[in-house]
C-alpha cells in the first residue's frame, strides 16, 4: 500500500486552497475565496478560461439553456451590464462572456494556464494536500476543490483501426481553435448525441457529402433560436432578483412554465394542444408540459409519440424518419437535445443516415469505415461526436489519494459514492463542484455551480471561525446519501435508458445513475438543513498539536 503519510513536497508553494479548473465553477470559486481572504491557486489545462466552452468549439455549439438564465446571478452589476445577442447563445459568445467576467473581476492573475494537475496526496499528519502538476509544480494546501466539470473528459470510441485513418479526424469535444473547412469534403459523423445534433446541420451546409453513422437516435426539440429581443431582455433585467429566486427553486434550475396536471388527466385534444404549444415555444421546456412525464410511462409515451410524429412529418424519407425516431427509451431519460433544423437536414441530397445498430462499424480503415457486412465508406474526414466519460472521468483521471492511501478511482471502482455530490468519505478537505450525486447535468449548470460554491464557502468560513482544520464526510452519511439518490432515481423513468447519466457510453463503467434527480430546489433545501444542523454528516477536527503553529 502507498505511504498514507507522504513527506511534504520539498520547496512546495503553500496556499489555503487549490482549485482545479477555470470554467464557470473555478471562476466563481476564486472570486468567493478572495472574499473570504483565502490564498488560492487555480490550475487550468487550457490556455484560457471557460471550461467546456473553451474546449467545445465544434460547428453549431450552443447552450440549451436560455442566455438570460445561463449566466451568473451573484452580481447584479454583471448581470445588468452584459448583453446577450441571441436567445440561446453560441459557444463564441459564452466564451467571450467567461473572459469578460474573469477580466472584470481580475481573476486571471491567480490562474496558472496550460497546466494539468496529475496527482494530489493527503498528508494525514498535517491535514493538508500536496498537489502536483505536469509542469513540475508542487503546492500544499489546506483544501482541494475540484472544479473540473461534468462533461470535460472527451471519449473516443473503441473501434479497431482508429489510428489507421489517413484523412483528418476531429472530436467535437476537442475542436481545432482555428476552425475546420469542410468545403468539397466527404465527411463521416459518428454519433447522434447533443453535439452531433448541433454540428451536423452546419457541417452539411459546407460539405460535399455527410454520412451520419447512428447507433442510438435521440429526441430533439427545436430551439426556436432568434436574436435577443430588447423587450424580453428588459423583462428579465427589471426582475432578475425574483426570477433568479424562482429558478433556484425549480426542479431543473430553469425558470419556465410548469404543469400541475398529468398528461392523462386532460383530454387528448388538450394534451396535443399543449405539446404543440411547447413545440412552438422551443427548448427543453417541452418536458415540463405535464407533471408526470418523467415518472409515468404511459404519460411519457404520449410525449414521445408526439415527437416521433413530428419527426415523421419533417423527414421526407419514411425509412430515415423511422431510424431517427427513438423507440428504445422514454423521452427525456437521455439528455433531451435542442436543435436548429436537425431533422430537416436529412432532407438534403448530400446527407445520408446509416444505422450501425443493425450493422455495426467493424473497423476504421485508412480510407474510411467498414461495416460488419463488409460495406465500405470512403471519406475525407471523420468527426467523432462520441461524447465524454461524464461526471467522473475528469475526477478519476487525477491520481487523488486520500487518507487511507486509496485513490478516488479505486474508491469508485463500483461507481461513484459521495455525500451530496460535494465530498467523499476518506478524502478530507476535498470538495467537488457539481459532482456525482448532485443535480449537476440535470440542471442549469450555473445555478447548481453557484449553490455548490456558496455552500462550500460557507463551510470553509465555519471551519476557519472555529479553528477546524479537517472536515470529512462520514461513511454513514455517504452511504445514506447514495441510498437516497438511488431511491429517488428508481421512482423515475431515467434508469430505463442506457444513457451517459448511467455511464453506459463507456465500456466497463459501472451502471450507476450518477446525478441527483430530486431537483435543484429540493436539493438546495436539503443542503441548507444540513448546514443548519452544524453540518450534519461531516466529522470536523482541529489541527494536531504538532502542526498547530504552522
Amino acid at each position: 500500500m502507498p505511504d498514507v503519510n507522504p513527506a511534504p513536497a520539498q520547496g512546495a508553494t503553500t496556499v489555503d486552497v487549490v482549485v482545479v479548473g477555470a470554467g464557470f465553477a473555478g471562476l466563481y470559486l476564486l472570486h468567493r475565496l478572495r472574499g473570504l481572504g483565502m490564498t488560492t491557486r487555480v490550475f487550468e489545462q487550457a490556455t484560457g478560461v471557460g471550461g467546456t466552452w473553451w474546449w467545445n468549439r465544434y460547428p453549431g455549439a450552443r447552450c440549451d439553456v436560455e442566455s438570460m438564465q445561463y449566466s451568473f446571478g451573484f452580481s447584479d452589476a454583471i448581470q445588468q451590464e452584459w448583453r446577450w445577442s441571441e436567445r440561446f447563445s453560441a459557444q463564441p459568445e459564452i466564451l467571450a462572456y467567461a473572459n469578460w467576467v474573469a477580466d472584470k473581476l481580475d481573476l486571471k492573475r491567480d490562474i496558472t494556464f496550460e497546466t494539468k494537475v496529475t496527482e494530489a496526496s493527503w498528508d494525514e499528519a498535517a491535514d493538508r494536500w500536496t498537489v502536483r502538476t505536469d509542469r513540475g509544480d508542487a503546492v500544499t494546501c489546506r483544501h482541494l476543490i475540484m472544479a473540473t466539470g461534468c462533461l470535460s473528459n472527451a471519449k473516443l470510441p473503441e473501434i479497431p483501426g482508429i489510428d489507421s485513418f489517413q484523412g483528418r479526424t476531429f472530436h467535437t469535444g476537442h475542436w481545432p481553435h482555428e476552425g475546420v473547412d469542410f468545403a468539397d469534403r466527404t465527411v463521416a459523423v459518428i454519433g447522434t448525441g447533443s453535439s452531433a445534433i448541433q454540428a451536423i446541420p452546419v457541417i452539411a451546409e459546407a460539405a460535399k457529402h455527410v454520412t451520419v453513422f447512428q447507433r442510438t437516435p435521440n429526441f430533439s426539440i427545436p430551439s426556436r433560436n432568434a436574436p435577443m429581443d430588447d423587450e424580453y431582455e428588459n423583462l428579465w433585467k427589471s426582475d432578475y432578483p425574483n426570477r433568479r429566486l424562482q429558478a433556484r427553486e425549480m426542479r431543473t434550475g430553469i425558470l419556465y412554465p410548469t404543469a400541475t396536471v398529468g398528461a392523462l388527466e386532460v383530454s387528448e385534444a388538450e394534451r396535443l394542444a399543449e405539446y404543440e404549444r411547447r413545440w412552438a415555444m422551443g427548448g427543453t421546456a417541452f418536458m415540463a408540459a405535464f407533471n408526470d412525464l418523467i415518472s409515468n410511462p404511459d404519460s411519457n409515451h404520449t410525449a414521445a409519440e408526439f415527437v416521433r410524429n413530428k419527426i415523421r412529418g419533417i423527414v421526407k424519407d419514411a425509412r430515415t424518419a423511422e431510424l431517427l425516431a427513438p423507440k428504445d427509451h422514454p423521452i427525456g431519460t437521455k439528455r433531451i437535445c435542442v436543435d436548429t433544423r436537425y431533422y430537416e437536414t436529412y432532407n438534403r441530397d448530400n446527407v445520408a443516415l446509416v444505422d450501425v445498430r443493425s450493422n455495426a462499424i467493424a473497423a476504421i480503415t485508412p480510407k474510411g469505415l467498414r461495416l460488419a457486412d463488409g460495406t465500405e465508406y470512403a471519406v475525407d474526414d471523420i468527426v467523432f461526436a462520441t461524447g465524454f466519460d461524464a461526471m467522473t472521468g475528469a475526477l478519476t483521471k487525477v491520481a487523488i489519494r486520500g487518507s487511507t492511501g486509496t485513490t478516488l478511482k479505486d474508491a469508485w471502482e463500483a461507481g461513484p459514492r459521495t455525500y451530496l455530490g460535494l465530498c467523499a468519505a476518506g478524502f478530507p478537505n476535498m470538495f467537488m463542484i457539481t459532482g456525482p450525486g448532485s443535480p449537476s447535468v440535470l440542471s442549469n449548470m450555473i445555478v447548481s455551480i453557484e449553490q455548490h460554491v456558496d455552500w462550500t464557502i460557507d463551510l470553509l468560513a465555519h471551519m476557519r471561525d472555529r479553528g477546524v482544520t479537517r472536515v470529512e464526510a462520514t461513511q454513514e452519511a455517504q452511504d445514506n446519501w447514495v441510498l437516497h439518490n438511488n431511491e429517488v432515481a428508481e421512482k423515475t423513468l431515467y434508469p430505463r435508458a442506457a444513457s451517459w447519466y448511467m455511464g453506459a457510453n463507456v465500456p466497463g463503467k459501472p451502471r450507476v445513475f450518477m446525478p441527483y434527480i430530486g431537483g435543484v430546489g429540493v436539493y438546495r433545501q436539503l443542503c441548507a438543513e444540513i448546514a443548519e444542523k452544524g453540518y450534519e454528516g461531516f466529522r470536523m477536527e482541529g489541527a494536531p498539536a504538532r502542526v498547530a503553529a504552522e
